[in-house]
């Protein structure tokens, strides 16, 4: 049909399929535009949007980007034919697990702060979604296979990944699917307390934390299921629950240190030299996944927390042991370089994802073989440590394992 000379911007059946930027205009420093000496138009265009239009389908869950996952789907549910319409609830699921699936193959792990909170949101409300619509068995697993399937020859680091990201859901799904039912029951407790003829119904902000805390509800999705009742969620209340529940954790906890680092002592610094030799040798057994999620580290041992699905076995922590212990041998010179952010990335420094750094930072390379952005101090050469030894590997956290480990001193003459 011919488009119309106006439309109404509340019809939802009108869809956006890219825009233009026309730029014809420098501003100067003291406000005023001067032309361009060549003028530009930057288009930004929804690939997924167009693939709807040119397959002449009403959006992007009608085209064959999705259909193999509703196919997925609908056999999850022991449908014999698929619906005529793909309800809220489809549509939900199968777009979360794919970006669940893509956040994963860049090495994040589900957890409860930033990037790995928003990748435990996205599968638990998608397993709460395929709870609603009757699923009762895995859903995670088996459409994650179908995006790495479709997926990886363009994006290859989906197949690369493909055991961790897999474990990774399916423990996640197991950990959520066990308290899903209870936490749902609590929540109903809570709202059916309210009068009915109460106007404002509000989920009070403890209520809501209690259910964050014990059943491991995202607060997104509490404030999702008070809606669907017609409640709203007392999210001042929620945040002053949570604060003085870090405040309390926090005041239980050990003692934190500047860094990871209890001094500045030889011993100290020589150990922080040895979780980034450990760091990188963990990478080079396990895999690029592997990431730094903390450190604590004093005079007599180093304990070093890393992204990883499953228990470390004994013949890859030997591998790890034997791969420090060489570069130490290797005697290799540990220079700081002080750059930009920027310049850091572009020479291959691994940073911890989702820091906050400064416009420069400090950049430690040793030798060839490790180079991270650290705030030091550090040993002169990684000869100055004798030999490095690994005491115990456990799990720290879901998804996160813990590694103690030790390293030989050079006796004094």
């Amino acid at each position: 049909d011919p488009v119309p000379e106006t439309f109404d911007p509340k019809n939802k059946l009108w869809v956006e399929i890219w825009n233009d930027v026309f730029m014809q205009y420098n501003k100067t420093a003291d406000g005023t535009f001067e032309p361009l000496k060549q003028c530009n138009v930057d288009t930004g265009m929804g690939v997924e949007r167009v693939t709807a239009i040119l397959q002449g389908k009403k959006s992007c869950y009608d085209t064959e980007l999705f259909a193999p996952l509703f196919a997925e789907l609908d056999k999850l549910r022991g449908l014999a034919e698929a619906p005529a319409e793909r309800c809220k609830s489809e549509r939900i699921i199968v777009e979360h697990i794919r970006a669940a699936t893509f956040i994963m193959a860049d090495g994040i792990t589900p957890g409860k702060v930033d990037q790995a909170y928003v990748l435990r949101r996205l599968i638990r409300r998608a397993i709460r979604e395929a709870h609603q619509i009757g699923i009762q068995g895995s859903i995670a697993v088996p459409l994650s296979k179908i995006v790495i399937d479709n997926y990886s020859e363009a994006y290859p680091e989906l197949e690369q990944y493909r055991a961790n990201i897999l474990l990774e859901l399916e423990k996640e799904e197991a950990l959520f699917s066990k308290t899903l039912e209870n936490g749902t029951m609590e929540f109903e407790k809570f709202i059916s307390r309210v009068p009915a003829h109460i106007q404002n119904k509000v989920v009070s902000g403890k209520n809501a934390f209690f259910l964050y805390e014990t059943f491991g509800f995202p607060i997104e999705l509490t404030v999702e299921m008070a809606a669907e009742k017609g409640f709203t969620v007392d999210m001042k209340g929620y945040e002053e629950a949570y604060r003085k529940h870090q405040e309390l954790s926090r005041a239980g906890a050990e003692m934190k240190f500047k860094g990871g680092l209890a001094d500045h002592s030889v011993e100290t610094s020589y150990l922080h030299t040895a979780t980034h030799l450990l760091h990188k040798a963990l990478r080079m057994v396990l895999g690029d996944h592997v990431a730094q999620k903390g450190s604590n580290i004093n005079a007599e041992r180093l304990r070093f927390d890393f992204s990883h699905p499953a228990k470390v076995t004994p013949e890859e922590l030997k591998q790890v042991e034997e791969i420090v212990n060489k570069a130490i041998a290797d005697k290799l010179p540990i220079v700081c370089e002080e750059m930009t952010l920027e310049e850091a990335r572009q020479t291959g420094a691994i940073g911890l994802f989702g820091d906050k750094y400064g416009e420069r930072v400090k950049v430690y390379s040793m030798g060839e073989f490790s180079k991270e952005i650290c705030g030091g101090p550090h040993a002169n050469n990684t000869g100055d440590l004798v030999g490095f030894h690994i005491m115990k590997e456990e799990s720290s956290s879901s998804g996160i394992r813990r590694i103690k480990a030790k390293i030989d001193f050079k006796q004094e003459a």
